[in-house]
This record gives C-alpha cells, sequence and structure tokens, in this order.
C-alpha cells in the first residue's frame, strides 16, 4: 500500500509512519522544504502558501492528514487564526488536490479533535452522532472537517478520527505533566471534575490501521478510549503509577491567568466521549482503562 501522510513529524505522524514502514508500506512524507521534497520518499506542499505537489501525490492508495499549528500557547488573535488556518485552508488545500488527481486515494484519513463537543456536563455521553458544541475548539473543528468536502465530492473515502487526550511519554499533554508529578508535585486543575477522554498513542496507530481497512468507516470517527475519567481521577492515578503524592491543586483562577482562554476550553472543561463507531465495527482497545494504560507507558 502507498500512504502519503502530513504532519509526520508529529507525535502521532512519526508513530504511523514507524508502524506503516513496518508493515511493509510505501510511506510519502508530505513536507514543506522543497530541498527536502527532492529526495525519496518526500513530496513538496506548502500549505500556507497554497502549494502542494499534485503530481507527487498521484498513485497513493491512502492520505493521512495530521498537520496543524500545535495548539499549546497563550491564545492571542493571532495563535487563534494560525489554529485555524493551518487546519481549514490545509485541509481544503490538500482535499481540492486530491479530487483533482487522475487517480484519488481510496481513503483520506483526515484529522479532527474531540473539541468538536466543546465543553459538555461530566454525566453526558456523547457518541459520533452528538451536535457540535460552542467555542473556538468547537467552530475550528466543524470548519477543519467541512474543508474535506472537495475529497468527499470526488467519492474518497474520508475518516475524521477525532482524537482525545493522547497520551505517551515521547509528547504531548502526559511529557508535559510528567516532571512535576515525578516531583510530587502534581494535582487536579481547578475541581477536578471535568471529564477528560483520553487514548494511548498504541490505541491511535491501531484505530488508524483499523479505519484504513474498514470500508464502513466514514466520517467522524472518536478516537477515544471507552473508559473516560475525570481530571481529578486521572491526577489521583498518575501519582499512584509513580508513586508519588499528587495532592496540589492548580486554581481555576490561577490557570486562567497563566493560560486565559486555552486553559478555559482545554485544561478545566472537558467532554465524556465516547468510541461508539469504533467499538461497533470491531475495534478492540490494547488499553481501555487508564491504571494499566498508564503502566504500560511508563514502566
Amino acid at each position: 500500500m502507498r500512504v502519503a501522510i502530513t504532519g509526520s513529524s508529529g507525535l502521532i505522524g512519526s508513530a504511523l509512519v514507524e508502524r506503516l514502514r513496518a508493515n511493509g508500506h510505501e510511506v510519502t512524507r508530505l513536507v514543506r522544504s522543497r530541498d527536502r521534497a527532492g529526495g525519496p520518499g518526500a513530496a513538496y506542499w506548502d500549505p500556507a502558501r497554497g502549494e502542494v505537489d499534485a503530481a507527487g501525490l498521484e498513485g497513493h492508495d491512502v492520505v493521512i492528514h495530521l498537520a496543524g499549528e500545535s495548539l499549546v500557547g497563550l491564545w492571542t488573535a493571532r495563535k487563534k487564526a494560525r489554529i485555524r488556518d493551518s487546519r481549514v485552508r490545509g485541509t481544503r488545500l490538500l482535499a481540492e488536490a486530491l479530487a483533482a488527481l487522475s487517480r484519488p486515494p481510496a481513503v483520506l484519513l483526515s484529522a479532527s479533535a474531540i473539541g468538536f463537543y466543546g465543553a459538555r456536563p461530566p454525566d453526558v455521553g456523547l457518541d459520533e452522532d452528538a451536535p457540535p458544541g460552542t467555542g473556538f475548539l468547537a467552530d475550528t473543528a466543524r470548519a477543519w472537517e467541512a474543508a474535506a468536502d472537495p475529497a468527499r465530492a470526488a467519492g474518497i473515502r474520508v475518516v475524521h478520527p477525532r482524537f482525545g487526550l493522547v497520551l505517551s511519554p515521547r509528547g504531548g499533554a502526559l511529557a508535559a505533566m510528567l516532571p512535576l508529578f515525578r516531583l510530587g508535585l502534581g494535582g487536579r486543575l481547578g475541581s477536578g471534575a471535568q471529564v477528560w477522554s483520553w487514548i494511548t498513542l498504541d490505541d491511535v496507530v491501531e484505530a488508524a490501521l483499523h479505519a484504513l481497512r474498514t470500508e464502513s468507516l466514514a466520517g467522524p470517527v472518536n478516537f477515544v478510549a471507552p473508559e473516560p475519567v475525570s481530571n481529578a481521577e486521572f491526577t489521583r492515578v498518575l501519582g499512584r503509577v509513580l508513586r508519588r503524592p499528587a495532592l496540589l491543586v492548580v486554581p481555576a483562577f490561577a490557570a486562567r491567568l497563566a493560560a486565559g482562554e486555552m486553559a478555559e476550553e482545554m485544561l478545566l472543561s472537558g467532554a465524556r466521549v465516547v468510541p461508539r463507531r469504533l467499538l461497533e465495527t470491531g475495534y478492540r482497545f490494547r488499553f481501555p482503562a487508564l491504571e494499566p494504560a498508564l503502566r504500560h507507558l511508563l514502566g
């Protein structure tokens, strides 16, 4: 199978490239450097400039689109514009290029996120049929998914993995939390009642491969483990796995003061998201529960 991938140097992309190549698939990385694109296994694209080497995409069976501005950082107006534009414009550019190919791919796996659902009460379960929420992340995710419409209209099967909190010691939220927790300085954020819908990087990779080979899957698919937890429970379990106390509390006002809107939407609120479509199509999670997952990741 020939696979083209954007965002190949990120946490998820690098793990997928490693697994695909280990399985014997041919991988083409879409890169922003023309010099690097001249080498084997690479093709040029620059979504900020609206440029993509369409010829380099011909003949691929699958395209995986993961590229986008990091959400981490203070959400200034400029930062928010980069977050939105990198996702919406990049997806539209790629979808239009794929739709125009003489040999388009059978599948486009185009990233999204559970931010689509916005902040919800902790007792409300949300599957893929739930309506979008409100807020910057929800608005961005809705536009992000819609930007793939040209590929859908061309008959390409488009799957949107709505990623939850991806756990890995190699990067992301867990890697950022570990230094303080290992010092015994970890603890809940605000009330701790907000639900964190998480998934291990191992299951992200396996679920992506499942989505590629499952022809009945199209549209949004929640990439989350079946047992979400509150932030308070997450911190208790992480402290227990590390054998460190996790008793400190970051007051909500302090989080808002330090990170502003990003803290409000990503740290102090959450949603109980469930992976209905993965489970219905026979996917078996390697790590459905948090404590075994963290022991695997940190053991």
